[in-house]
């Protein structure tokens, strides 16, 4: 097999915060697949093809990508933020486990900057000491699942990192997350809303959960939950590093 396959994380938004590394291995792609607004983000140029696909499509768009990786393509999947937070690098292995005759290939995962990091980043350090990231979309899990991870998050006292809180299918995840929350006695804590961070569109609001309502998230909103210690500095929001 000469072709390989590269599986690669586009940052949150701006070009600036693509690595060095992924720009290069889109620089050497004959093929680039992904989410179609993802795939919006390459510019087309001679010898590239581009495989734009709906957000449901996965294990299909994986499976292409092997295929055409096999066939001896310089194959680019990309991911938003970072491939394996949420994103297709868990899909790609998926379909390698199902397809042991491209084992073989030589893969790649190139790190991204997470809209979790990137949203920290901007709002200070709400993320200084432990957090978890918990996914609020149930299509690939049960409801049940995600109550159970974020009542044992509050417990443990995790800042919690909460993607993909609200979209126009699931417009009553979010505000369930928030009941939850509030039922194990976060109300206080603090609550960083992150809107197209490092987009011409950005927007950070930061309120406590009590304050929270469904309506300040969607698709495009990274949300944190701070833990019990975290305080704000001036405009800023940080974790302190020292457990009392």
């Amino acid at each position: 097999m000469t072709g390989t396959l590269t599986i690669a994380g586009l940052g949150p938004g701006s070009e600036t915060l693509v690595t060095p590394e992924v720009s290069a291995a889109l620089a050497a792609a004959t093929d680039v697949l992904g989410y179609t607004p993802y795939v919006a983000r390459i510019p087309l140029r001679s010898g590239l093809t581009l495989h734009p696909s709906d957000n449901r499509e996965e294990l299909q768009r994986a499976a292409k990508a092997l295929r055409l990786a096999a066939e001896g393509g310089q194959v680019v999947v990309v991911s938003s933020g970072d491939p394996g937070v949420f994103a297709m690098a868990s899909a790609v292995f998926e379909a390698l486990e199902q397809a042991p005759q491209w084992q073989n290939l030589p893969i790649r995962v190139l790190p991204g900057i997470t809209a979790m990091l990137a949203a920290a980043a901007r709002a200070g350090a709400p993320l200084g000491h432990d957090f978890c990231a918990i996914n609020l979309s149930d299509n690939l899990k049960p409801w049940a699942v995600i109550e159970k991870r974020l009542r044992l998050a509050a417990e443990a006292d995790f800042s919690i990192a909460m993607y993909n809180p609200r979209s126009a299918s699931r417009p009553e995840g979010f505000g369930r997350a928030l009941a939850v929350l509030k039922e194990a006695g976060c109300g206080e804590r603090l609550v960083i809303l992150a809107r197209a961070v490092s987009g011409p569109d950005e927007k950070i609001v930061t309120v406590t959960l009590n304050d929270a309502t469904p309506e300040m998230a969607d698709m495009r909103t990274l949300v944190i939950v701070g833990n019990s210690q975290t305080r704000r500095v001036g405009r800023w929001v940080y974790a302190p590093r020292q457990v009392r």
